[in-house]
């Protein structure tokens, strides 16, 4: 914070915006370890960014000085909590990671079989579970159309 309590400096910005990024790159990772420490940089960087958008000033304890020039103790505590919270959810992808390790001898996130089944199912266009609605294929908003809408108006079969 400037000494003038006039808002963040470039500096404080730029390093929420380096934590934040690295943490989401870090996310994106297959393995355990590098989504457990991606989680770790995403929490410090929003923790940062939170404690910026509070007013900066002495301390926020009645008494001490004057009110106009206490900081703001609502973003202190809610850094606290998101403090636990994220130690907490480190615990517990530091023990799924370490579980993994000891079960598999490494921590990378297999795929899921079944998300390659649904796949296989949509390429050859079958279908996985019986429609218990019985409006079809065609007539279910919530099945996925594989084809995009612009091909179908140009072959002329819907108009909108």
């Amino acid at each position: 914070m400037r000494a003038s309590g006039a808002g963040p400096t470039l500096v404080l910005v730029l390093a929420v915006a380096v934590l934040v990024g690295c943490g989401v790159i870090l996310l994106l990772e297959r393995t355990l370890t590098r989504i457990l420490l991606g989680v770790i940089l995403l929490g410090n960087g929003v923790n940062l960014l939170i404690l910026l958008g509070g007013r900066s000033g002495a301390a926020p304890v009645v008494g001490t000085g004057p009110v106009d020039r206490m900081s703001d103790p609502l973003p202190q505590a809610m850094v606290l909590t998101a403090i636990v919270i994220t130690f907490g959810f480190t615990a517990f992808l530091l023990a799924v990671a370490y579980r993994s390790w000891y079960l598999s001898g490494d921590d990378e996130v297999p795929d899921d079989l079944e998300d390659r089944q649904i796949i296989r199912r949509a390429g050859r266009h079958e279908v996985s579970t019986v429609d218990r609605g019985g409006e079809g294929p065609g007539g279910d908003p919530e099945q996925v159309d594989p084809e995009p809408a612009r091909r179908r108006l140009r072959r002329g079969d819907e108009t909108c």
